[in-house]
């Protein structure tokens, strides 16, 4: 991950829980606040009520993952961490994955998408 370093330390993650905003989805809740840095820094939570250490380190998995791929699209500057709900562990990787997207758009920490992509469909070639 190019501009993101790891939340580790407890009293990051429950300044985060109390003060940073949020959102939820039943796959995931997203938590973020601005850090005043030029980094993003990621924290993931996956409780034990999910599942054994094998199926937690999976769902880990898939949303450092969901995050790596579209760290691009971030914003820069904030603390972000994601909590796994339950349901999570049924979902496939795209479930999961436009569920936190979804998340982060709601929370402003996503850059807007450009509207007219090139080679839209809609356009029509005049020679």
């Amino acid at each position: 991950m190019k501009f993101t370093t790891s939340l580790k330390k407890n009293h990051e993650f429950r300044r985060l829980y109390n003060r940073g905003k949020s959102e939820v989805s039943s796959y995931a809740v997203v938590y973020c606040r601005r850090n005043n840095t030029q980094e993003n820094r990621l924290g993931i939570t996956v409780s034990t009520k999910i599942g054994g250490a094998v199926i937690r380190n999976r769902i880990r998995r898939r949303l450092k993952e969901i995050y790596r791929i579209n760290e691009e699209q971030m914003k820069k500057g904030y603390d972000i961490i994601v909590v796994a709900r339950v349901k999570s562990r049924y979902a496939t990787f795209q479930e999961i994955e436009k569920s936190v997207l979804s998340l982060m758009e709601k929370l402003s920490i996503l850059n807007p998408s450009p509207k007219s992509g090139r080679g839209s469909s809609n356009e029509v070639a005049v020679i």
